[in-house]
């Protein structure tokens, strides 16, 4: 259980360095804005994420879980299984922010604010990814206790 609690926290710090980096790039502190607000320019991709992304539903895992999970367990799984869970304006709660209930596409690429309000600068947020920004949340110990499928080479971009 500690190793495991050491490996989801590990994880959670690595994610929020992850995005600190991609929004100090960005020159201002991006916000959250959830995966229907990429839909508008995405639309292929959007489609795509929500037919074959199981992290699209990931809520639902967390939801069938959650009664026999303690807090801290459930804040691990937010961590990974959440859109910016422990970051200024992303995940607080099912009943708060539900557009940021499941793993969306900022837990990837970021903040989305910014991007989106400038008409989607590319510059704005991170577009290209590489198989190591998966593995924030699909480290080794993960990868085979589920099977990991890397979204980026599974078809959904």
């Amino acid at each position: 259980m500690i190793n495991r609690v050491v490996v989801v926290m590990a994880c959670a710090v690595c994610c929020s360095l992850a995005l600190f980096s991609a929004s100090s790039a960005q020159g201002e502190q991006a916000t959250y804005v959830g995966t229907k607000a990429c839909s508008e320019c995405h639309e292929e991709q959007f489609e795509n994420f929500e037919k074959f992304a199981k992290k699209s539903h990931s809520d639902r895992s967390i939801k069938i879980m959650a009664s026999d999970l303690t807090v801290e367990e459930l804040q691990e799984c937010f961590a990974c299984h959440t859109t910016g869970y422990g970051q200024p304006g992303g995940f607080v709660s099912f009943e708060e922010t539900p557009d940021l209930g499941h793993a969306g596409c900022e837990v990837c690429h970021g903040p989305g604010s910014a991007h989106v309000e400038e008409g989607g600068d590319p510059e704005l947020i991170k577009g290209s990814l590489a198989l190591e920004d998966c593995e924030t949340c699909h480290n080794a110990e993960r990868v085979g206790a589920f099977n990991f499928k890397p979204l980026l080479y599974g078809g959904a971009h």
